[in-house]
Order: C-alpha cells, then structure tokens, then sequence
C-alpha cells in the first residue's frame, strides 16, 4: 500500500464480535467505509485516515457506540494503542522531543546574561 505518510507505526487491536453482526457486519462496515473514502481525496487535517476509521467504527456500530470521530480514536490510540516495534516508538516520538529540547534550549540560553 502506498500510505501518505509512511507505514503505520501504532494500532489498535479491534475486536470483530464486537461489531453489530460480528465479523459479517465487521466486513460489510469496513467495505462500506472503503467505498465511501474509495471517492474522496484525503488531506492532513479534516478528512484523513482516521476519519475513515472512524466511519467503519460507526457503521458497525463497534461496541454499542456510533461517535467515533479523529478525537476520540486519538484518545483511545493513546490508551488501548500499541507500537508496531520499537523503531516505530522512536520514529514517533524522536522529532517531538527534539523539538521541545531545541526550544528548551532556546529559552534558557536567551536567559543567560553574559
């Protein structure tokens, strides 16, 4: 596949009996979502993959529930996720440290009085 922003490196493992009509209606929601995304062009922030996710989750109605939406998939990636390796682990997190390191580093040297 050929992903916009590399190889995942984080999941969730879904459970399909928990889906409205278990692993048939698992397959039907998932095919469903597909063709609907199958249409639209994905952008970074307002229609991605998670919003695709989240309408397969909706469809099926996954656990009782028909409110999933990017903000709550980040929340319960950050809960229930786990990392594909711990390369993966590093690739995400590595830029995001060295940033608040630079900028840590900044405020403290514009601190400093020579």
């Amino acid at each position: 596949d050929n992903m916009a922003f590399g190889n995942p490196t984080k999941y969730w493992q879904l459970d399909p009996s928990k889906a409205e009509g278990g692993a048939s209606g698992w397959d039907n929601a998932v095919i469903q979502a597909s063709d609907i995304y199958a249409k639209r062009v994905h952008n970074l922030f307002c229609d991605n993959c998670h919003s695709h996710v989240a309408r397969a989750l909706n469809l099926m109605q996954y656990n009782g529930s028909s409110n999933y939406n990017m903000v709550t998939l980040c929340f319960y990636m950050l809960i229930h996720g786990k990392y594909v390796s711990f390369p993966s682990c590093l690739k995400t997190w590595i830029p995001a440290i060295f940033m608040i390191s630079l900028m840590v580093l900044l405020i403290v040297l514009t601190q400093i009085r020579i």
